[in-house]
């Protein structure tokens, strides 16, 4: 499993295949069983054809932190989703990270506040962090939201 134990070699491939091959981002699902109506989902997710199965298994199974699924195109997808596991991750790739420093670094912020939200109040600020998250990334279907209309 990755911990600060690793190479820092191993690092910084780690940090250049996911600014290269990977994605960070966190979504606010709609979710009536929540608090505030939305669940808020960070993931952590590394891409690469199943040409490359073996190798990339290999690679996955060393970060030991999330799981792996083959889509219908046949891209293999490496995903982090629990809290504790981006944690883990980041703080050993962050420093490395070029591409995706600033979104790593907003979405352990995000973890961070979403740990205090105490009221309504906390919540929306937490909803901008994400949404100004969201500005990061490309999507064809960003929305900004709010709790209220």
């Amino acid at each position: 499993m990755l911990n600060q134990s690793v190479s820092s070699e191993t690092k910084a491939y780690l940090a250049g295949f996911l600014d290269a091959d990977g994605s960070i981002y966190v979504r606010l699902k709609p979710n009536r069983t929540y608090r505030y109506g939305y669940q808020v989902a960070p993931y952590i997710v590394f891409f690469q054809s199943s040409k490359s199965g073996p190798t990339f298994e290999a690679l996955c199974a060393r970060i030991g932190l999330g799981g792996m699924r083959i889509r219908k195109d046949g891209i293999m997808e490496y995903t982090i989703g629990r809290k504790e596991s981006i944690e883990i991750f980041l703080s050993c790739v962050g420093p490395y990270l070029f591409l995706k420093k600033e979104q790593s670094e907003i979405l352990l912020e995000i973890l961070k506040r979403k740990s205090l939200v105490k009221n309504e109040r906390d919540f929306e600020s937490l909803m901008r962090l994400v949404d100004s998250f969201r500005d990061l990334n490309y999507s064809k279907k960003r929305k900004k939201r709010t709790l209220t209309p």
